[in-house]
């Protein structure tokens, strides 16, 4: 059996009962470590999980799935990601290589960033899609996601953007040159999520546009969802390219057409709270 376990969000502890239960009695437990972290590091889950965990890197999933695999048709294998399995679409690869080779599976659900947003008092129902913001270079600035970002809003939904993180990623340089040395890992901050979106405003004025999306649009930038440092805050867009969030991981809602419950709520989180006495700031339903 393949167990796809959901760690949750916070620390060792947040992970299910039924988890645990599957954790402690496979034969081989890989953690997933590319697509989020966790507040704790590997070791602080070996002694509460009372398993040695294997790291499994983006190479390892993506391109030998096979040996992860290997015996789980025989024996348990748990595979964890943290917060839920499915936050990602390559574990929905994992399962479907698993089925081809006739290794049965099982979902250990857990809370995920998709659903613990709401922790700032936006409805979960009034969200568009999720885009993904990620780290621009000199010769790669991609604004498709803005695209995205202004649908929502135009249709009155908020925009959830889970921000880049770069583990184990290698120069242009060093991946040319074949050698297998890695850059140290990186996580973007609300603050340079703001500011590549204030940087495609700009552009998009320059060439003759009006964005849906300005400075003065209210946003949400939230930092260590489910720890026990948790941090929100909330104004606009402008504020969140200031607003110090401290360590990752960071993700920033930009709102589209706010109930009066949840405009109450947001002010809970207020960087400033004359941003959200400027009716030009917001939408309201």
């Amino acid at each position: 059996m393949l167990y796809l376990v959901g760690l949750g969000l916070g620390d060792a502890e947040d992970i299910t009962v039924k988890g645990l239960e599957a954790v402690r009695r496979c034969h081989r437990v890989y953690l997933e470590a590319y697509t989020s972290v966790l507040t704790v590091g590997k070791e602080a889950l070996e002694e509460f999980y009372g398993k040695e965990l294997i790291l499994a890197d983006r190479e390892m999933v993506e391109q030998e799935a096979d040996s992860l695999l290997k015996e789980a048709d025989v024996c348990d294998v748990a595979f964890l990601v943290v917060g839920d399995p499915f936050g990602a679409t390559t574990h929905s690869d994992l399962v479907l290589r698993a089925v081809k080779l006739g290794i049965p599976y099982k979902v250990i659900h857990n809370a995920s960033i998709m659903n613990a947003v709401g922790c700032c008092g936006l409805q979960l129902y009034n969200f568009g899609e999720t885009v993904s913001i990620v780290f621009w270079t000199d010769t790669w600035k991609p604004e498709s996601f803005f695209d995205k970002i202004e649908k929502n809003r135009q249709n009155g939904m908020h925009t959830l953007c889970l921000l880049d993180i770069k583990v184990k990623e290698q120069s242009l340089e060093n991946l040319m040159k074949g050698k297998k040395i890695y850059e140290p890992p990186r996580y973007m901050s609300v603050n340079q999520a703001a500011e590549q979106l204030l940087a495609i405003i700009q552009n998009r004025r320059l060439q003759g546009e009006k964005p849906e999306i300005t400075e003065n649009t209210i946003c949400v930038g939230l930092a260590r969802v489910g720890a026990l440092d948790e941090k929100i805050a909330s104004g606009t867009l402008q504020q969140m390219s200031t607003v110090e969030l401290g360590a990752p991981l960071h993700s920033l809602i930009v709102t589209g057409t706010m109930h009066p419950l949840e405009l109450e709520m947001l002010k809970l989180f207020s960087v400033d709270s004359s941003s959200f006495e400027n009716n030009a700031c917001q939408r309201t339903a």
